[in-house]
């Protein structure tokens, strides 16, 4: 991911205990190749030193509008014209207050006012008590920010230095740069509904057995990422994994083909896109039993009856809004040999315009991973690297198919 990389950042620091944060954002900012000029206001110095912020940022820090290090005395012009953003992190609830009126009584307001609107934009990330954010004041101030083009990040919940619990908190620098790397990422899918199958699927055979497989569903997940990032609205229909939400995506959370099946085909009529990465189970057990099924020593093993699940992907595919191209199809496919002659067999049993297929024993539970494409026209390969790599030039290929059809 290198959306970061050679962006140029202008850190604000204002008063609050989240200031702490700022100097692992910092270390983080620069660790994904930006460069971080640090301005702290007085109360900012009061929870953290400006040799802290020097040291992590190897630049010297700013503070007050009349430095004579600036050989014009104009810092408040000269910091923020190579920037590609400022940053403010924390913005306590009385530097939000002093953007929406444009006071600039201070170097960090002055250069938030004297910055050019049109090519560095302002971002902030608010963090103060939970009674100080919800005051109506503060949701008025940062309503109005954003009208004015100001990108006001959310804030986190839980635990509070003053010993109350509830929304106000600074996000966790690794959610902020997060935010940063959408910010930054091209919006090729802006305005698309993006439906997303991931993981794989648990079908009980009895309360404590069941059938299921290898997926992790990393990859589902980074592509979910990347088409959030890309401008999407995009719902995540996971089974069982262990992994974390990505920001700003709804995910719906089952378990069984069937319980996956009907989840789709539920949210399918107001999708754009439909990414089948889930390894959905082929056969389930005719019945589960309710009880734990017993070994016994008398006798062989148990003889369970399989029955095969729907195929949610050839169904989708099926659907008239799929057939007259309103719904672009993509599907997934994990096979352990014949890699090519297998994927390109399946795209034309599924019906979908575009195929990826990968070796599932060689990726399954990793963060890399190799792909190959298959549409009519042939066969493409995506050399091995990361999930979230592979998922943004995946998102960039289906954004120009669509865009070409």
């Amino acid at each position: 991911m290198k959306q970061l990389n050679n962006k140029h950042f202008v850190l604000g620091l204002t008063g609050g205990i989240a200031c702490y944060k700022a100097a692992e954002l910092c270390r983080s900012l620069i660790k994904q190749g930006a460069t971080v000029q640090v301005v702290m206001t007085d109360a900012a110095s009061q929870f953290i030193t400006p040799v802290t912020m020097q040291a992590l940022s190897d630049r010297p820090v700013f503070s007050s509008q009349w430095d004579p290090r600036q050989t014009n005395n104009m810092a408040h012009i000269n910091l923020s014209r190579d920037a590609d953003a400022i940053l403010i992190a924390p913005a306590s609830a009385d530097f939000v207050a002093k953007l929406l009126h444009g006071r600039a009584d201070d170097l960090l307001s002055l250069m938030c006012l004297a910055r050019p609107i049109d090519k560095v934009p302002l971002i902030i990330a608010p963090a103060m008590n939970k009674e100080m954010w919800a005051n109506p004041a503060t949701q008025r101030n940062t309503a109005q920010l954003k009208l004015d083009g100001v990108h006001v990040l959310g804030v986190g919940v839980g635990d509070q230095a003053c010993g109350e619990v509830g929304d106000g908190r600074m996000l966790e620098p690794f959610e902020i740069v997060e935010e940063l790397e959408s910010f930054f990422t091209k919006k090729v899918l802006k305005g698309k509904h993006v439906l997303i199958t991931a993981g794989p699927t648990y079908e009980a055979i009895d309360p404590v057995r069941g059938i299921t497989n290898l997926s992790s569903g990393k990859m589902g997940f980074a592509i979910a990422k990347a088409c959030q990032r890309a401008g999407a609205f995009v719902r995540l229909i996971s089974g069982p994994v262990a992994l974390n939400s990505p920001r700003g995506v709804e995910r719906i959370n089952v378990t069984s083909a069937q319980q996956m099946y009907q989840a789709v085909l539920e949210r399918v009529s107001q999708a754009d896109i439909f990414v089948a990465t889930a390894a959905v189970a082929d056969w389930r057990a005719s019945s589960s039993g309710e009880q734990k099924i017993k070994k016994m020593n008398t006798s062989g093993p148990p003889q369970i009856d399989l029955v095969e699940n729907p195929d949610i992907l050839k169904t989708v595919a099926q659907l008239p809004k799929a057939k007259s191209g309103e719904l672009y199809c993509v599907g997934f496919a994990a096979e352990s040999e014949e890699l090519q002659t297998l994927a390109v067999a399946k795209r034309k049993s599924k019906g979908v315009p575009l195929l990826v297929a990968n070796l599932g024993p060689a990726t399954f539970g990793r963060d890399e991973n190799a792909l190959l494409l298959v549409d009519e026209t042939g066969v493409r390969e995506l050399a091995w690297a990361s999930k979230d790599e592979l998922a943004v030039e995946l998102v960039g290929e289906i954004s120009r198919r669509i865009g070409s059809s």
